[in-house]
């Protein structure tokens, strides 16, 4: 069974949560503070948490930086707060994932299901990922640097590259713009979202079937980018 742990102050926000999520067949921890957060975190060790920012006696972004000290568990944000600002700081924090409310539960617990899935893969089928990836449209080889589609091979910029490693290595986790900007091009570059906008597009070209919808390229609109396996 998947343990939850939940991290929100509001009583009747946290009783939905419970009744849905144990209805399918996830066990419940819940946290109504940040510090009881991180103690229940380090003690029950939950398979995934799903926590607010607004906790009364600390900001959650606190918290994902607590627990990434030690932990690598899947971090699902809920939060009232909406602006790309707040979403990028938590995802830069460690974050996995960030859901404004109101909210629709089916979608959380999709999101939910996504990350679990993910952290239940076998360690050895993760190494595996990390050298070789392949995927219906091309294949990709890490430690060669090399990419095909099909029995062709596909002849990516050092630029190109270096942006799709980072995307490829975090299979399902949004990057964001700021942290894609400062590994691929350094710390001067912050605010040149277009020059993401326009390798993304050299790269969809090259690699998806069509890249005006693209299937493994993933947008999402004003804070980043991810790989969908």
């Amino acid at each position: 069974m998947t343990r939850v742990l939940v991290v929100e102050d509001d009583p009747q926000l946290v009783r939905a949560l419970r009744i849905n999520l144990q209805a399918r067949t996830f066990e419940v921890e819940e946290a109504g503070d940040g510090g009881s957060a991180l103690r229940l975190a380090a003690a029950r060790k939950p398979d995934v948490i799903v926590l607010d920012l607004g906790l009364p006696d600390m900001d959650g972004i606190d918290v994902i930086k607590g627990v990434r000290g030690w932990s690598k568990v899947p971090i699902l944000v809920l939060s009232a707060r909406h602006t790309s600002e707040d979403k990028i700081r938590a995802l830069d924090a460690g974050a996995d994932d960030y859901v404004t409310k109101p909210f629709s539960m089916d979608e959380l617990l999709a999101r939910l299901r996504a990350a679990t899935r993910r952290q239940e893969a076998p360690a050895a089928s993760q190494a595996t990922e990390v050298s070789v990836v392949t995927t219906d449209e091309f294949t990709i080889d890490l430690v060669a640097k090399k990419v095909w589609r099909g029995e062709r091979s596909v002849r990516l910029t050092p630029t190109e590259w270096h942006l799709l490693e980072i995307l490829i290595t975090h299979p399902g986790r949004l990057i964001t713009q700021s942290r894609l900007l400062l590994e691929v091009w350094g710390p001067t570059y912050g605010e040149n979202t277009n020059y993401l906008r326009v390798y993304m597009a050299q790269l969809r070209r090259k690699l998806e079937a069509d890249p005006s919808h693209p299937r493994y390229l993933i947008t999402e609109p004003g804070m980043g980018y991810r790989f969908e396996p």
